[in-house]
């Protein structure tokens, strides 16, 4: 991952923005707070490329925006890319529970610098029963809506490196099956540092060493340069929101300009879906526990190849 200061001389070569009008960001409680919603939200509407792919108008509206989707890529290949990109929050953590516990500022001026308490553990927190129950029932949500629905799988897989993030994109993907002859993407996730939650003080986000990752999640893969020890983790201060809204762009840099998949999965932080949000001028909004929203970004070419 590349240092703050290096990514504040960086010249870009996209410029990315939200695009709006094809999702649905219904809101609830004084947080804005989003769940999954039936369908991944999207607004059932007619695509330009519909008379040709759908005269019959017998085809599901996933299958159609996704047919839309392939044709704007295509249309603007040179300009800009497009990319569908489902960002989950990580399940309940052991963090979650002790914060929900004893309150928000006790957990700030109490606990947060700590390992633990007398009855768990949040450093690089692991998903507590109901946070794996939260990311079990999303695994059943794909494998019904992409069986039902049409609704495309992602076809690469990336996720913060912290073990929550791991378990909730494990236990939300892993074994998905489909009906016979439909083509099930491969299940081998791309570990991203960049994809982590704000750096600062707290306990719960640092991670783990690169061995443990390796001896507990086999089934992932590292991202090129990724170090064994956690050298970004801070002793004292935090990272500005700005300052994540950076990480988050140089990350869509790299997969934009590294990765051909249209349709890709984020396993992430609420803090990291913040600045993904200020990065692409969304409509803000609150992401709940165990919970995926869809992102639509165009990826502008300011710099070509």
């Amino acid at each position: 991952m590349r240092s703050l200061a290096a990514l504040r001389t960086m010249a870009p070569k996209f410029r990315f923005t939200a695009v709006p009008g094809y999702f649905k960001m219904e809101t609830r409680g004084p947080r804005r707070e989003v769940p999954t919603m039936p369908g991944m939200g999207l607004i059932d509407q007619p695509y330009p490329t519909d008379d040709t792919f759908d005269p019959q108008h017998s085809k599901q509206p996933w299958e159609r925006f996704v047919n839309f989707l392939d044709s704007w890529n295509e249309r603007e290949k040179g300009q800009a890319v497009y990319k569908l990109i489902y960002v989950t929050r990580h399940g309940q953590g052991y963090h979650n529970a002790k914060e929900a516990a004893v309150g928000s500022a006790e957990w700030e001026s109490k606990w947060v610098t700590l390992n633990g308490d007398e009855n768990s553990t949040w450093f690089d927190s692991h998903l507590t029963q109901e946070g794996i129950r939260q990311a079990l029932t999303m695994n059943t949500f794909w494998q019904d809506a992409a069986a039902t629905l049409k609704l495309p799988l992602p076809r690469r897989y990336y996720a913060s490196p912290l073990a929550r993030c791991l378990e909730t994109c494990k236990f939300s993907f892993e074994g998905i099956e489909l009906p016979p002859g439909e083509e099930k993407p491969p299940f081998k996730p791309i570990i991203k540092e960049m994809l982590r939650e704000r750096l600062h003080v707290h306990t719960c986000d640092r991670r783990r060493s690169g061995a443990w990752i390796r001896e507990n999640f086999p089934e992932f893969e590292f991202e090129e340069g990724f170090v064994d020890e956690d050298v970004y983790w801070r002793t004292e201060g935090r990272e500005t929101l700005e300052e994540h809204a950076a990480r988050v762009t140089a990350l869509l840099e790299d997969v934009f300009e590294h990765d051909d998949e249209q349709i890709i999965s984020f396993s992430s932080h609420s803090g990291t879906i913040a600045a993904l949000i200020l990065a692409t001028g969304h409509e803000p909004f609150f992401v709940e526990p165990g919970n995926v929203v869809p992102f639509l970004i165009k990826g502008e070419i300011i710099q070509p190849n």
